[in-house]
């Protein structure tokens, strides 16, 4: 766990840069130059991209993270594992376009309604999706390669520092709308090479397949990729359905609404990024070499850290979320998405907690359950939405999300405890659900009296709201940072203190 905790903080380091870069592009540069229209559109354009990558890896980024252990031999470069995980892709790029152009109509139907712009720039998601697709397949291929630093840094920092200058250059009328979505498409063309460039650079890949290792796993690994194609599907289509159909049914418009709320509540999963890229590896050793307990002691401080993290910073959020939306450009044109930004954290909270319990039943024999309950999950999260942004509009959407992950996780975790007798949940956890709903209840007595005194004592202005936010947050942080530490809710965090503790005394000596 020791080798997983110093690599996923390196990772969460580039990972919280990255974000920072995001909150410029998303919460300034969207909200003060472009209208919620033109932002919708283009992070529908981007997110029609994801799916179009994700469903063509047809399961490899799973098939890698299980095989790779059979094929690991850096002596021989692996046996030529990298030449199989660019073919697979590319069969699945071929036959997701050939659908695509079949469907093409249909698919112009579901959004000439209420977002014709988008229809304009259908095509242009074909090299968007095809460029997105190898960049992640590349990423892949460093994460089992245990380099995780280099394509993250691409992803969360190189990508979205492309994509802020691209912005600026189209809000400052540098390029047209067009010449936007074509800087959209090459800058993931531009982020693969890095990370293709970077893979030859260490030497541990080779192009030239051993085809008799390959053909002792060729079946498996076809059934395998086959059950996990569904698995892409939860990937891709469940954090994005709800664009898709808010778009299809309220226009762009709401759709940009949607996205801004969207972007404040994904900052809850960043640590999972780099924690799950380096903890699955890992996991799948353990399942190869049959160490249950191995894996149910993994599983569970996975799962603990990243319930610990996101729940202070779904916390951070939702306290101060009418603070925010009163910083932000034109934050009056967006506050409509305050409740998306709560159920939607809450179902990210959810998600990404109990996500390693998905990843072990991928991971294991057992894998075939995946495709049965991605499904389910991918039915229940189509009629959600439709029936739920009906009903509630945007917040609809984020409802549809939480309500089909509650589903989901709830057989997945049962099937695997089932089978395997591992669980990713613990008293721990429990112990930090406590500590935050008290946090919760401080903070509305807070609300209650000394914000309430502040605001007494000084002329209202965004200045001293935003000074009160930070100082309530930074004391009911270390409150919270404090009951973690003394209740011993995680062995590791009280240990990194303690050696931070110990380095401090033996400087200050």
């Amino acid at each position: 766990m020791g080798v997983i905790i110093r690599q996923s903080i390196k990772g969460t380091i580039v990972n919280y840069i990255g974000a920072a870069l995001g909150m410029l592009t998303g919460f300034i540069v969207f909200t003060g130059f472009l209208t919620p229209e033109e932002i919708g559109l283009t992070q529908v354009f981007v997110r029609v991209g994801v799916l179009f990558a994700s469903l063509a890896q047809i399961g490899t980024n799973s098939s890698i993270l299980r095989f790779f252990p059979y094929f690991k031999d850096p002596e021989s470069k692996n046996h030529g594992f990298f030449f199989w995980t660019l073919i697979i892709p590319f069969i699945g790029f071929i036959i997701y376009l050939s659908a695509f152009l079949i469907f093409k109509n249909f698919i112009a139907d579901f959004f000439s309604k209420e977002s014709a712009l988008l229809v304009n720039y259908l095509y242009f998601t074909i090299p968007l999706g095809f460029f997105m697709l190898y960049q992640i397949v590349f990423e892949i291929n460093a994460v089992v390669l245990h380099r995780i630093v280099v394509p993250i840094f691409v992803k969360e920092i190189g990508i979205r520092l492309m994509l802020l200058v691209f912005y600026l250059l189209f809000a400052f009328h540098y390029i047209s709308l067009t010449g936007l979505i074509i800087a959209l498409c090459g800058t993931y063309g531009v982020a693969a090479c890095i990370n293709l460039g970077y893979l030859f650079s260490l030497r541990c890949i080779s192009l030239k397949p051993n085809f008799s290792i390959a053909k002792h796993l060729r079946k498996d690994f076809l059934y395998y990729t086959l059950f996990l194609m569904g698995s892409a599907l939860t990937t891709a289509i469940i954090p994005n359905l709800g664009s898709f159909i808010v778009a299809s049914q309220l226009g762009l418009a709401f759709a940009g609404i949607y996205v801004i709320a969207q972007n404040m509540a994904t900052t809850i999963e960043i640590p999972s990024r780099s924690l799950n890229a380096i903890s699955n590896p890992h996991i799948s050793q353990t399942l190869k070499d049959n160490d249950l307990i191995a894996t149910n002691r993994l599983i569970k401080k996975v799962s603990l850290h990243q319930f610990l993290v996101g729940s202070a910073i779904l916390f951070a959020i939702w306290t101060n979320i009418n603070v925010i939306f009163q910083i932000i450009p034109n934050g009056e044109n967006f506050i409509s998405g305050k409740w998306v930004v709560f159920f939607l954290g809450i179902s990210i909270l959810l998600h990404t907690s109990l996500l390693v319990g998905g990843a072990t039943l991928a991971l294991s024999k057992y894998y075939y359950f995946s495709l049965f309950f991605t499904l389910i999950l991918t039915v229940s999260a189509l009629v959600f939405n439709v029936t739920f942004i009906s009903i509630f509009g945007i917040s609809g959407a984020a409802l549809a999300a939480l309500a089909s992950y509650l589903i989901y996780h709830t057989m997945v975790l049962s099937l695997v405890y089932w089978k395997l007798k591992v669980s990713p949940l613990s008293w721990a956890h429990l112990k930090t659900l406590i500590i935050i709903l008290v946090l919760f209840g401080v903070d509305y007595i807070w609300k209650q009296s000394i914000t309430q005194v502040v605001m007494q004592y000084f002329e209202p202005s965004v200045w001293i709201t935003v000074f009160e936010a930070l100082a309530r947050t930074i004391v009911l942080g270390g409150i919270g940072f404090l009951s973690v530490y003394f209740w011993n809710v995680s062995v590791e965090v009280n240990a990194l203190v303690k050696r931070v503790i110990l380095k401090i005394k033996q400087k200050a000596i």
